[in-house]
């Protein structure tokens, strides 16, 4: 918390212990204002809470904020009502002391919410086991049944307890719940009958038109349209802008099967809800004689029908009432006022008894089946302050409610502070506060408070009426402080402020006024016999179990209203008095549900009421832990030597003595009487974060200590065990290792005659040696086979199996050759075809011929450049359109006088030999094949071939530029001559014509019969030239 403090001038205090002006309520109201500003909306008074409505969602309530708030110091963490719960939740279990938290605020401040987040916290802080899930589940799943059937919207909030409600989680001694109970308290049944402008019924009927399927529609007699039902359309606000009744509705179906509401239950409940909105339809007009006779049977005809009450009873019952005069019994017949009175009168009954009975059916879900000592933890969610534009009786009695709420805080927290100061003997800084106990006298007084007077006035013979009870609380009430009314003013002003048939209270909340219509009606909340008679006669499951047959011969008057609803909270008061008490407050901040409107005005009126400003000063007077000498000795004598682990003095002595060894100031704690006092919380944690880290050393020895003796113990036994089992594992393995010795000399002994008879024919000697050998050589066979057609090895096979192995090896072979010859594609043939040709041309006849092997032969030898002008060039302006070019690369061509060389380009097609200029591609050689006599090559690695022609058909010029214009035999030159000529061969079907010249020299043709001669010769380089005898010299390297 101290972390917090630099931000105090942005986001206020956590506590407002610490706040500087700790008396002013101007400086308390700006503090709320600064932490609802910065969605801080939790604030502590020491160890009460303050909760401030931010009227929006925030995700601070997952998982991670249960995990980090459990099991942590209170003030350790910033304000939050986990903290409390935990608190709570912990003293329960630590101190064994019943826990009750009492959360109080006006109507809309949240107090709803705040008990639905301490229920999610204890449910998410208790182990998880699956009759634990179950308990849990149902306390979380009471809630969304009883809002449906408790809660309703008005003006003020959208979902507003219009009931009190007290439930106590039962806990077993691990801190486990186990079960639970629920108790509830004046449900405003009224509500099901009128409600004002802008407010809505109960939810449930809402949520039952919103969400009920089709068929369950139509068995109960309604529509879908809420509008056609007189009880949910008075307050002209049927749909919630904030509330989807039809999700809600399943969430209220699902919550009642985890309730254990059976089908039939169900069914029969959801016929009650229907049959109360039919019964809203019913109207009644009056005859000539004034009696009441209904309209319209409709209604009539579906109530009976739902809850199985016989028609003409409950017609009946609803026009006459049987009045019972000198022991006899006649039927009176209703005017039409008297049959609405009852219609209205007969919802009210019916609706607050299936509360009760759903009330009581929750509990049986909740309550736990195992007989053990449970510590509780009470919830008290109860109406807030209300104070409307006309309050009646409902309101009367739940601001009674929230003064008695107040007595009890004032009680617990302020007069019983004092006292107890007192007790113990420390000094005191008296604090001023208001007692509203005088308000609580006026109210439940006898003989003249105002419940006494109410009783007495319902059972005065004669005809009471609300005026005469007004008149009576004048007479018995007019002088005194709290109360008012018009005749009671003492002066014009003041009666002007009040109507004559109101009174008013002053409440320790405020002022309120009260209208005095209807008090006496529903103080006596009388039901006509006829129609308790009709309701004991359905075959509805939950009504004749409300209105029981018994009841009707009970001649007793029942108590009032007010006195049921005081005895009760006496009983409430007593159960809150038995348990150590956690106090969360409420404020809303504006009366408009907005998030970012704070209203200074209306959150400076609930600080006082409330009683802030008084537990504020008390708090800061006083000390914020206290704790009974041997309590707080029994926890933390472990922390000083001297007191542990017995310490034979008194208590008190012992705890001075631990105090002086923890080093406490003498401010920091004073010592009573019976108890410690200390000032300050974070010498309580120091003191608890010490005991916390002793518990571990402490732990750590007992689990030594524990864990000797128990692995003394495991090993005593596990060495009998062992002992045991080591005998028996000796004669079974002694078995095994016998049995398998004699199933291995079998085996080898077979395998030895196998061997001795291998090479007879197959017997009982040898089967199983043959079967093995012929296993081994296959697997053998299996991991050795060869890879490729060219891989000729084969593993050796044993002599049994030489007759097999060829005929396996020659189907590996042929399986091979089959895979290979399928992978081989047409080009690739092809490619290979032309390697065969030049096998045939070139082996052991020409040396460079094994360096060509490896590579394939090409359709072209051109770049891509080249070849875009030859088919540019050649294809469009020399070739014959009928012509297809086979085969073309670059080659050097030497001219037949003078050898001068000349870069050209061949060009092979089905019908002529082309050569072409390598710069322009223009023609300068054609020549057919058939002019072809011959392609000579030497024998040498040179690249030189000479392509004899017939002389006399060659037209073609050689060059150009040549003047001589000669003729001759083509002599060319490639890198790629292997390829060139086989190429050429090929395409020009020459192979007959080709030749290698093993001598030194080859003789070529020249025009005009002449003859030119190449010579052959080795030498250190290759190269080709013109020799100096007019020969060309061809020089292949050695």
């Amino acid at each position: 918390m101290e972390n917090e403090l630099n931000k105090r001038d942005h986001t206020g205090v956590q506590d407002f212990v610490l706040l500087e002006d700790f008396r002013d309520p101007t400086a308390f109201v700006e503090n709320l204002r600064k932490r609802f500003s910065a969605n801080l909306i939790y604030t502590y008074i020491g160890p009460v809470l303050v909760s401030v409505n931010p009227y929006q969602n925030f995700d601070i309530y997952n998982e991670e904020y249960v995990h980090i708030y459990r099991n942590v110091n209170f003030y350790e963490l910033p304000p939050h009502i986990f903290a409390i719960a935990d608190a709570a939740y912990r003293s329960m279990r630590g101190d064994n002391r019943n826990q009750c938290v009492l959360i109080s605020g006006e109507s809309g401040a949240g107090k709803t919410e705040a008990s639905k987040k301490i229920l999610q916290y204890i449910a998410a802080s208790s182990k998880h086991m699956k009759d634990v899930e179950q308990v849990k589940d149902r306390l979380l799943q009471s809630n969304p049944i009883l809002e449906a059937f408790g809660n309703a919207k008005t003006n003020r909030n959208d979902n507003s307890s219009r009931f009190g409600k007290y439930m106590d989680i039962q806990f077993d001694f691990k801190g486990v719940p186990v079960g639970g109970h629920i108790l509830n308290y004046l449900l405003e049944k009224s509500r099901v009958v009128h409600h004002s402008d802008g407010e809505r019924n109960f939810h449930i009927f809402y949520q039952l038109i919103a969400g009920g399927t089709p068929l369950l529609l139509s068995k109960l007699k309604l529509t879908k349209d809420a509008e056609n039902y007189h009880y949910l359309t008075q307050g002209k606000s049927v749909r919630v802008d904030a509330l989807n009744d039809h999700k809600d509705f399943s969430h209220v179906k699902h919550a009642l099967d985890v309730c254990d509401f059976t089908t039939q239950e169900q069914e029969a409940l959801f016929s009650i809800v229907a049959s109360v909105l039919h019964l809203g339809n019913i109207q009644f007009e009056e005859n000539e004689d004034g009696l009441a006779n209904i309209s319209d049977f409709t209604p009539v005809e579906n109530i009976s029908q739902l809850l199985g009450c016989p028609e003409g009873v409950l017609q009946s019952a609803l026009q006459n009432k049987t009045i019972e005069a000198k022991g006899e019994k006649m039927k009176s017949p209703l005017n039409k006022d008297q049959a609405l009175y009852a219609r209205d009168a007969l919802a009210k009954g019916v609706y607050d008894r299936l509360f009760t009975w759903i009330v009581n059916k929750v509990n049986d879900s909740l309550n736990s089946r195992k007989r053990m000592k449970c510590s509780l933890m009470g919830l008290l969610d109860i109406y807030g302050f209300e104070i409307f534009g006309v309050n009646s009786f409902e309101q009367f009695c739940i601001n009674y409610c929230n003064e008695k709420l107040q007595q009890l805080f004032i009680e617990l927290t302020l007069k019983s502070e004092q006292e107890e100061y007192q007790r113990e003997g420390i000094a005191w800084e008296p604090v001023e506060y208001f007692n509203n106990k005088i308000i609580c006298d006026l109210v439940e007084g006898k003989p003249v408070g105002m419940i006494a007077i109410m009783d007495e006035e319902c059972l005065r013979p004669g005809d009471p009426t609300d005026s005469t009870f007004l008149e009576k609380l004048n007479i018995n009430l007019g002088q005194h402080p709290h109360y008012f009314s018009h005749s009671s003013a003492t002066d014009t002003a003041a009666r002007r402020s009040i109507g004559r048939d109101e009174f008013r209270l002053l409440h320790f909340a405020g002022e309120v006024t009260y209208s005095i219509q209807g008090f006496l009606d529903k103080n006596n909340d009388s039901l006509f016999r006829d129609l308790k008679e009709a309701m004991s006669q359905t075959s509805n499951k939950i009504t004749s179990m409300c209105f029981p047959a018994s009841e009707l011969q009970d001649k007793k008057r029942p108590n009032t209203a007010s006195t049921q609803f005081k005895n009760s909270l006496a009983q409430l008061m007593e159960i809150l008095m038995s348990k150590e008490p956690s106090y969360v407050r409420c404020i809303k901040p504006n009366d408009y549900k907005r998030s970012d409107l704070f209203d200074d005005r209306i959150v400076h009126h609930q600080v006082k009421y409330l009683g802030l400003m008084e537990n504020l000063r008390v708090r800061r007077a006083g000390f914020a832990y206290r704790r009974p000498y041997d309590i707080f000795l029994n926890r933390y004598k472990s922390l000083c030597p001297d007191t542990w682990p017995h310490y034979d003095g008194t208590a008190k002595e012992g705890v001075e003595m631990l105090v002086n060894h923890l080093q406490y100031s003498n401010d920091d704690y004073r010592l009573g009487k019976t108890k410690l006092f200390i000032r300050f919380p974070r010498v309580l944690f120091a003191t608890e974060d010490a005991f916390q880290i002793r518990k571990h050393d402490l732990a750590t020895m007992v689990q030594a200590r524990y864990r000797g003796f128990a692995q003394k113990k495991k090993y005593l036994t596990m060495k009998l065990a062992a002992i045991m089992l080591q005998s028996h594992w000796r004669k079974v393995a002694a078995q095994r290792l016998l049995k398998r010795r004699k199933q291995a000399a079998e085996r080898l002994r077979g395998f030895i005659k196998g061997f001795i008879h291998r090479l007879e024919p197959e017997c009982d000697e040898n089967k199983h040696f043959i079967q093995y050998t012929k296993y081994n050589y296959l697997m053998k066979l299996k991991e050795t086979l060869p890879k490729t057609v060219l891989d000729k090895t084969w593993p050796s096979a044993p002599q049994l199996l030489q007759k097999t192995s060829q005929l396996l090896r020659n189907l590996c072979m042929r399986n091979l050759t089959l895979c290979y010859v399928k992978s081989v594609t047409p080009a690739r043939k092809a490619q290979m075809e032309e390697k065969v040709v030049a096998e045939s041309l070139f082996k052991g006849k020409k040396e460079n011929y094994p360096g060509s092997v490896k590579e394939m032969f090409a359709d072209t030898l051109l770049d891509s450049t080249q070849q875009n002008m030859l088919c540019s060039i050649f294809d469009a302006k020399v070739k014959q359109q009928d012509e297809k070019v086979q085969y073309s690369a670059p080659v050097t061509k030497f001219d037949r006088h003078g050898y001068k060389s000349r870069k050209r380009v061949l060009v092979l097609t089905d019908k002529h030999l082309y050569l072409l200029d390598e710069k322009s591609y223009l023609l300068k050689d054609k020549l057919p094949y058939q002019q072809i006599t011959g392609v000579l090559s030497s024998s040498l690695s040179d690249g030189l071939c000479v392509i004899t022609i017939n002389m006399d058909d060659n037209g073609s010029k050689e060059n150009l530029d040549d003047t001589l214009d000669s003729k001759g035999d083509l002599i060319l030159h490639s890198d790629r001559l292997i390829e060139v000529i086989t190429k050429t061969v090929i395409h020009g079907n020459k192979s007959e014509a080709f030749q290698v010249i093993s001598e030194a020299s080859i003789t070529h043709g020249i025009s005009g019969g002449k003859k030119g001669y190449i010579e052959f010769t080795r030498g250190q380089t290759s190269a080709v030239k013109k020799a100096k005898n007019g020969n060309l010299c061809v020089m292949v390297a050695q």
